[in-house]
């Protein structure tokens, strides 16, 4: 049986076969000894997206420590509310944070508990994942929308649907106005200049 550890764009925790090219977590263990994930979704706001490999370390997944999670993608991640490390992606993560930074206006590149704070805020309403309305029309590359219960995304002229094993043709959405998946705030950064990772699947 596949371990409970994938999130998909909406937020959700699944347990399927496939396991993606990014790793992660949200704070800390949130499984229990059956490897299982129960009623606690993260322990902190500090939801981040990992390298899958680093320097050759290497970890039991699901083990005594934290709970490690897997994406399809960087853009994945980014919707379901995660945000770059500081530790295993350290030049990604401080262009994360200049790209933040400068969409709300501050002059130097935000630290990690503030960028959290923000994120958690946008990400979750109790306990639930948030939705975001905004206009369809100057929508960045790399930011995911929810269409007709699908996760769409734009990458240059084309629209492509989310799987767990890949990006899909789609096509566009129809109304002047959408459903945001990604984060208000990680929407500005991008718009700002941050340019998140793509799966193979969506060249």
């Amino acid at each position: 049986m596949p371990l409970q550890n994938r999130v998909d764009p909406f937020g959700a925790i699944l347990a399927i076969p496939e396991r993606g090219g990014m790793m992660g977590n949200r704070g800390g263990r949130i499984h229990d000894a059956t490897q299982r994930i129960g009623g606690r979704l993260w322990t902190s706001r500090r939801w981040i997206c990992c390298e899958l490999q680093y320097k050759g370390m290497w970890r039991p997944v699901m083990g005594a420590g934290y709970t490690e999670l897997f994406f399809l993608d960087e853009v994945t991640a980014l919707a379901a509310g995660h945000r770059p490390c500081f530790f295993c992606r350290r030049a990604e993560a401080l262009a994360f944070a200049r790209a933040f930074a400068e969409a709300r206006g501050e002059p130097a590149p935000m630290g990690a508990d503030t960028m959290d704070a923000i994120l958690h805020a946008e990400r979750l309403d109790g306990r639930a994942k948030r939705r975001h309305l905004r206009a369809a029309a100057g929508l960045p590359e790399g930011v995911v929308i929810e269409e007709g219960g699908a996760a769409l995304a734009r990458a240059g002229e084309r629209w492509l649907a989310w799987s767990p094993g890949g990006w899909h043709p789609a096509e566009a959405p129809a109304g002047p106005e959408v459903s945001l998946l990604t984060p208000p705030a990680i929407v500005a950064a991008i718009l700002a200049g941050y340019e998140p990772r793509w799966h193979a699947s969506a060249r």
